[in-house]
C-alpha cells in the first residue's frame, strides 16, 4: 500500500512516527497522524484545513487530544454512557492522578501500555503503528480507491481521521471538520484522459 504513497503522505506518516518517538510511546496511534497532518505547510491536506479554519485552531486541538489522552482516550459518548452507570469519569481522572501523577491513565505513557502489562520500550526499538492507526491507512486506500485516485495523498489520510471512530473523528468534528467539509474543499484529481479515449 505504502508505494502508493504520495510524498506528502509518506511525511505525514514519518512526521507521525516523529512524534510517537518523540513522546515515547510505542505505538503510533491516530493522534500522532492528525497531528502530523497540522504540521503540514503546502500540500492538499493543509489547504482542506486551513480552508476549514483548523489552521488558526491548532492549539485548540493538540489541547483537546492531550485532555482526550488523560482521561485513558475515551470519547464524550464513552464518557456519558460511563456517566449513566454512575461512573464519573472526571473524578476516576483524577483519582488516579492524585495517586500514580499527572497523565497516569494516558494510554501510552513512559512506554507503559495501559493495563496491558508490558514493559517500556526496548533502546532502539521504533515505535509501529497501533491498531486505530492502521485503520486509518487501511481508510485512507478505500477512500482513494472510492474517488477513483490511484495515489494516496494526505488529503485521503484526513478524509479518513474525519470518518475514524474515536477520539480523533470526534476532535475533527468538533472543530468543524467533516468527511463532507474536506470533500467539498479538497475534490478528487483525476488523471487527464487521453484525446483518444
Amino acid at each position: 500500500m505504502f508505494e502508493r504513497f504520495t510524498k506528502d503522505a509518506r511525511a505525514v506518516v514519518k512526521g507521525a512516527f516523529a512524534l510517537a518517538e518523540g513522546e515515547g510511546v510505542r505505538t503510533v496511534g491516530a493522534e500522532h497522524l492528525l497531528l502530523a497532518l497540522l504540521d503540514r505547510k503546502g500540500s492538499r491536506a493543509s489547504f482542506a484545513l486551513a480552508a476549514l479554519g483548523l489552521a488558526e485552531r491548532r492549539e485548540a486541538v493538540r489541547g483537546a487530544l492531550r485532555e482526550t489522552r488523560r482521561r485513558a482516550g475515551l470519547t464524550r459518548a464513552e464518557a456519558d454512557a460511563l456517566a449513566g452507570l454512575g461512573i464519573d469519569v472526571a473524578e476516576v481522572v483524577a483519582r488516579v492522578e492524585e495517586v500514580h501523577g499527572i497523565g497516569a491513565m494516558s494510554e501510552d505513557v513512559g512506554g507503559f501500555k495501559g493495563l496491558t502489562g508490558r514493559g517500556g520500550r526496548r533502546a532502539g526499538r521504533r515505535p509501529v503503528f497501533g491498531r486505530e492507526a492502521k485503520g486509518v491507512l487501511e481508510r485512507s486506500l478505500r477512500v482513494a480507491l472510492g474517488r477513483r485516485e490511484r495515489h494516496i495523498g494526505d488529503e485521503h489520510l484526513l478524509l479518513a481521521l474525519t470518518g475514524a471512530p474515536g477520539v480523533v473523528g470526534e476532535v475533527l468534528a468538533d472543530h468543524g471538520v467533516t468527511f463532507e467539509g474536506v470533500s467539498r474543499v479538497c475534490p478528487p484529481v483525476h488523471p487527464a484522459r487521453s484525446a483518444g479515449g
